[in-house]
């Protein structure tokens, strides 16, 4: 099992709204990928800024390429999450129709 983790920061008034993005768009679509074993949404607030860390489980690196592309360390970050969004990790615009 690898697990693939991922961090993205967000203002208190935006939280909601990309967590609800997350959990009805962008994790369900993930599982039609084959070899892909599960997620955890985790969610933590300073007050100042949100930070959300994305954890997906997979079977193997094969499995990982095949969703991000064989660049599969830089994270997925779909069109409508990124103006709510940053990292300080590098991502890539990765939606419908956009192939990693």
């Amino acid at each position: 099992m690898i697990m693939r983790v991922w961090h993205g920061y967000t203002s208190p008034e935006n939280a909601d709204a990309y967590e609800q993005l997350l959990k009805t768009e962008v994790l369900p679509g993930i599982h039609r990928v084959k070899g892909y074993c599960g997620a955890f949404l985790l969610r933590k607030s300073n007050g100042k800024e949100v930070e959300f860390i994305t954890l997906t489980l997979w079977d193997s690196l094969d499995a990982i390429r095949e969703f991000a592309g064989q660049d599969y360390e830089i994270a997925i970050v779909p069109p409508e999450a990124r103006p709510a969004i940053r990292s300080d990790q590098p991502s890539r615009i990765s939606g419908p129709g956009v192939r990693p």
